[in-house]
């Protein structure tokens, strides 16, 4: 088993390589936290439906950097989002950030791509220090301060003040499992200056039949009248795990606009933050879970309104077969000063077997009096009125559900707004529902 004393060993190692004053500080102060808190267990209330803990019941080698093999190479090339020639891709391997696999083919004047070592370095010292590892404020279990322990070849991406690029930018998460057990924990910060518009997808691939865990945290900091698009697209082999964190800070007045995707994958747990510290943000939070076999995917999401004046609309679906599971927990947070909230959450879900699970928790927390929230939730199955009809119609039945379940996500994917990434989804979930 991966143990307390194998982690001591890495963290030591770690700051003695790279004694770096500000990244030192953060990693000692997580690390600590790691030590008294250990991994998450089904007794702590967020991970009740998670069982993290049994996938360290076998040796973990933090991942190392490695040659480029052809093979890695024409991998990289197979999980390439085709149709999006001018955008920026962006590799991480084995959760390190690789410049020399990625293509920046916007101009500085509108993104800035660096290595968070080298930010840290530059004139970008003082955004650095000033917002990195913010999200530890708010999620404080040991998976998350374990990333933050041993943050080493992260990203940072900047913004500037009102570029509105029409060059996405892709990140490629690669793992390396060919030889062993790997753990790999990714680690970027990305500041969107004012009245700027940004578009970010990440996407995910395991090599080898060892098993992978990636413990990703992405912290995202949104400035006035700035416009951000950010998708995660989750379709890996079973033998790949991840516990992803998203934490997005609307700094001042901003629109935020997210859609999270997974069909495939081993233990998933994907956690997404927003924090509404001015008035008047706005907030889109869109999720479609298409899950066979023995897939586990949990979706946690928390929006804090700290100020007055600001919306939020979530909507989540699943569809759960096999032995797959599917959880969803909501969390609504309306403080004090958040007088005129609208919030509104939905989870809707289809379960299609017997084995299959689906859990849903919603959560408002309001503590003001002038707002507007709610949030639902449905669990059923497939529509027997709307599948008859279309077999009175000479459709088979397996088709006959494939288009029902077509017809549930496609008000999820609809909500991709570029064009390419939308169409290599409608592409991945055909061939999830094996029938196109």
């Amino acid at each position: 088993m991966t143990n307390v004393n194998y982690f001591k060993d890495q963290f030591s190692a770690l700051q003695a390589s790279d004694p770096n004053d500000l990244l030192s500080e953060i990693r000692k102060e997580n690390f600590d936290t790691f030590n008294r808190s250990g991994l998450p267990t089904l007794r702590q209330e967020e991970w009740k439906y998670t069982n993290i803990s049994s996938l360290f019941d076998k040796d973990y080698e933090f991942a190392a950097d490695q040659e480029i093999s052809p093979f890695l190479l024409s991998s990289l090339e197979e999980m390439r989002i085709k149709g999006h020639q001018d955008a920026n891709e962006l590799v991480f391997l084995n959760g390190r950030y690789v410049p020399s696999l990625s293509e920046v083919r916007s101009p500085e004047s509108q993104l800035v791509v660096l290595p968070l070592e080298e930010a840290i370095k530059s004139k970008y010292k003082t955004l650095v220090a000033l917002h990195l590892g913010q999200s530890s404020g708010y999620i404080k279990d040991g998976i998350h301060a374990l990333n933050t322990s041993f943050i080493q070849g992260g990203l940072f991406l900047y913004i500037p003040k009102g570029q509105q690029s029409q060059h996405p930018v892709y990140i490629y998460h690669l793992s390396d499992a060919g030889q062993q057990h790997t753990l790999s924990q990714p680690r970027s910060l990305v500041y969107v200056e004012a009245q700027a518009k940004f578009q970010l997808a990440e996407t995910y691939k395991t090599l080898g039949t060892c098993e992978s865990f990636i413990n990703e945290v992405m912290e995202i900091v949104v400035e006035a009248d700035a416009f951000v698009e950010y998708y995660k697209i989750q379709n890996d082999g079973s033998n790949a795990h991840q516990t992803n964190t998203t934490h997005i800070r609307q700094m001042e007045k901003s629109h935020v606009h997210t859609v999270v995707l997974s069909l495939n994958g081993g233990m998933v747990r994907n956690n997404l933050n927003l924090v509404m510290d001015a008035r008047g943000n706005e907030t889109h939070l869109y999720g479609l879970s298409l899950l066979r076999g023995k897939t586990h995917v949990d979706n946690h999401t928390m929006i804090d309104n700290k100020m007055p004046d600001c919306y939020s609309n979530q909507l989540y679906k699943s569809v759960a077969d096999d032995a797959s599971t599917s959880i969803f927990s909501g969390r609504i947070i309306v403080q004090p000063d958040a007088q005129k909230t609208n919030a509104y959450q939905s989870s809707k879900n289809i379960l299609l077997s017997e084995q299959a699970s689906i859990n849903a928790k919603p959560q408002l927390e309001i503590f003001a009096d002038d707002v507007k929230c709610s949030h639902g939730c449905t669990v059923g199955q497939l529509d027997e009125e709307a599948l008859y009809y279309l077999r009175a119609r000479g459709i088979p039945k397996e088709n006959a559900e494939v288009l029902l379940l077509h017809a549930f996500a496609a008000d999820i994917i609809d909500q991709i707004k570029l064009e390419p990434l939308q169409k290599h989804t409608e592409k991945l979930i055909n061939e999830h529902l094996s029938l196109s």
